[in-house]
């Protein structure tokens, strides 16, 4: 099972689907997942902050959390 399922099934359903008492569990599914996303695009921004450094492996580290985000249209 990959990554991605297993995040999917922790969190829930978040699509809608018209019937408002299980659209009401669904957003707040997709506020938990607003959430997660948010910390982890904090996390990239905090490693692409290594890309300016000498050593090799934080500044590879840094330059690809740099290019993630820069390929989510995030800017720094």
């Amino acid at each position: 099972m990959e990554l991605y399922d297993v995040v999917s099934r922790l969190i829930g359903p978040t699509k809608p689907i018209g019937e408002t008492g299980e659209d009401e569990r669904r957003f707040s599914n997709l506020q938990e997942l607003s959430n997660l996303v948010d910390c982890l695009i904090v996390d990239l921004d905090s490693i692409s902050q290594y890309k300016r450094r000498q050593e090799y492996s934080m500044k590879k580290a840094g330059e690809y959390a740099s290019k993630a985000l820069d390929d989510l249209g995030i800017k720094e």
